[in-house]
This record gives C-alpha cells, structure tokens and sequence, in this order.
C-alpha cells in the first residue's frame, strides 16, 4: 500500500513545467534484518516488509512526517502562505480533519495547510483514481516486481515519470465533474456516467 501526493501542476505562459504538482509516494513498508538464512538471503540481511496493518496513528505519522515536509520543500513560494488543501478519501484509518497534531505540524513555518474529506461514495472525485492509478496497474504487468523492494521501485519510477501535462489532463475532468454534481439534480447515477464519459474524453 502506498501513501500518494498529487498536485495540480503549473505552468508558464510558455507551457514549461514550473510546478509539477508531484508532492510524494510513500510505500507502507518497514525495513527488518532477516532472522533465518534462506535460498535469497543471508541471516542479517536487511529486508523491506510491507505494513499489513495501517493504522489511523501511521497515517497521522506519514502525514506529518513525510507529507507535510514534502509539501512545505515543493510548495510555489508565491503561494506558500495561501491555504493548501489535502483531501483524503473517508477510509476509517484516515484521521479526522480537525486532528490536533496535525493542525500543529501543518501551521508551522508560515503554512496553512488543512485536510478535507472527500464526498462519500464518490470514487470520481479522487483525482488518482482518475489517471494516476490506472498507470500504476498497467505498470504492475509490464514489470512483474517479484519483491516488495521491485514494487515499490516501480512505482516510484513511475510516479517520477508521469508527465506532468498527462497531470493536469486529468484534473479538469475532475473539475467538471465537481460542477456537474454541483449543479445537477439528477440521479447520482446519472452524475457517474457523466464523469466516466469525461475521464474517457480527457
């Protein structure tokens, strides 16, 4: 499992990258010596084992020790002290909006940085679901990582190589289908269709 930071990138009046909205990938992993000797590995040897439990407290943890650090160093300096906003999804492991280390760590250093939740049973407002994570999955067969160390390097490859024009492509679609919900009165359903039909458009 992966912890993913995603911005909208920006450019100049050029279309050159000045911003690539790409904050972080961070792997639920911890790094363990071998106990015993194997086949692929020496006693002592150390071995990078994935988190088979997040928990609400290692959420907090990577927030605050990686996110948050990694926002504040890629920020655009000319709007470092304007609100930023991190939505999460509302998986139970998520912390509450109005969690108190949180709010300490992300008001340090001139930062206003706040997190939202995202609509309920809308898949279609994650921004990673949109693009992001469907290369991820072409990825995954292409390279076949037989290790955590190969998975996690992949993916880590593939998050700096995402373009960051292929990016931005995706949070219009985002856009629009947040004003399509907004403004519509019809069936959610309906709303879901429309927003496949922009993400297959974009």
């Amino acid at each position: 499992m992966f912890l993913v930071a995603l911005a909208r990138p920006r450019f100049d009046a050029q279309r050159n990258v000045i911003f690539d909205g790409k904050i972080g990938v961070f792997p639920f992993v911890t790094e363990e010596y071998a106990k015993r000797s194997s086949v692929n590995r020496s006693a002592g040897t150390l071995e990078t084992k994935p988190i088979t439990s997040v928990t609400k407290e290692i959420v907090r943890s990577y927030l605050i020790d990686k996110v948050l650090p990694a926002i504040k160093e890629k920020w655009p300096r000319e709007d470092a002290r304007r609100p930023i906003f991190i939505q999460q999804d509302n998986a139970r492991t998520h912390i509450n909006p109005n969690d108190h280390e949180f709010r300490q760590a992300a008001v340090k250093d001139g930062f206003d940085i706040r997190i939202m939740c995202q609509p309920p049973n809308s898949p279609n407002l994650n921004v990673l679901d949109l693009g992001f994570f469907n290369s991820i999955k072409t990825l995954q067969h292409k390279e076949s990582p037989k290790t955590v160390d190969d998975l996690v390097n992949a993916i880590v490859k593939s998050f700096d190589a995402y373009p960051a024009e292929k990016s931005n492509g995706i949070f219009l679609p985002l856009q629009l289908c947040m004003l399509e919900i907004m403004n519509s009165l019809s069936k959610s359903s309906v709303i879901l269709h429309y927003c496949r039909k922009l993400q297959i458009i974009y």
